[in-house]
């Protein structure tokens, strides 16, 4: 696997990821009981994205250790698949 090509696969995982993540622990403004004069009712309270881009690096991390591991050390490729 070349190195062009592990940046963008781990880019693609790491993207897919954060789309999971980001609903985790997500409360509206007025499920916190604090509205922002200005903002949508249901706009995230506390979106804590910095906690959250953490978590999705370390998720994509290990998957792309997963995914290294299939492709580049055992040598599986897409070819191998039956489809």
């Amino acid at each position: 696997m070349s190195l062009i090509s592990a940046i963008a696969i781990y880019f693609i995982i790491w993207w897919l990821v954060l789309f999971v993540v980001l609903p985790f622990g997500v409360r509206s403004q007025t499920e916190a009981g604090a509205v922002t004069l200005g903002t949508d009712h249901g706009a995230p309270a506390r979106p804590r994205l910095g906690r959250k881009f953490a978590i999705t690096t370390l998720i994509a991390a290990i998957l792309f250790a997963a995914v290294y591991i299939v492709f580049g050390v055992y040598g599986f490729a897409l070819e191998d698949l039956i489809f």
